[in-house]
């Protein structure tokens, strides 16, 4: 189950992120950026990443339950409540150890996924005879969007924050699906 690293004298590594939920992740990230990008110049392109995003939150939905080890939200509830604690401790630079998401990784990936989910969903709705130009559903649509920007601009900080600490690179280990362990 685990190898050694390259370039870590005595450390392992560790399959943690499977192929379709890295390719979810990316292709998540990709369409995102496309949305934010896109919208009254491209509104065609800016609606296919929308439709796009839905379909991915789909998968992630039905993942979340057939996925693997590290896929499956098994253990969601226990890591969002660890979430406070967790950041508590990340202001004295203790980040602890986590082969997953730790639990702020946790609280993020919920608090995208039902942002995303109101931000693809009130846009559908925009385009439709029924929602079009109605003002809450543009608003909405709006603020769930811009929230998603900020909240990946913090995932990302979160991120290389995290990845310092525990002396990782975890963008790496979202490409590779592997995450070195610690020796203790």
């Amino acid at each position: 189950m685990t190898k050694a690293a390259p370039g870590a004298r005595g450390a392992a590594s560790v399959q943690v992120w499977d192929l379709p939920l890295r390719l979810w992740h990316w292709a998540l990230a990709i369409l995102v950026l496309i949305a934010w990008l896109t919208p009254n110049t491209y509104d065609r392109l800016h609606r296919i990443a929308g439709y796009a995003v839905i379909g991915l939150l789909a998968f992630r939905l039905i993942w979340g339950f057939a996925g693997t080890r590290h896929a499956r939200f098994g253990r969601l509830g226990v890591r969002l409540r660890a979430a406070p604690r967790y950041i508590w401790n990340l202001r004295r630079g203790i980040a602890g150890c986590y082969i997953g998401l730790n639990p702020a990784g946790t609280a993020m990936l919920v608090t995208l996924l039902l942002l995303l989910a109101v931000s693809a969903i009130t846009g559908a709705m925009a385009v439709t005879v029924t929602f079009f130009g109605v003002w809450w559903v543009e608003d909405t649509h709006a603020y769930a969007s811009d929230a998603v920007i900020i909240l990946v601009g913090l995932h990302v900080l979160g991120v290389i924050v995290v990845g310092l600490l525990q002396r990782q690179n975890l963008v790496r280990a979202m490409f590779t699906g592997r995450k070195r362990l610690r020796n203790r």
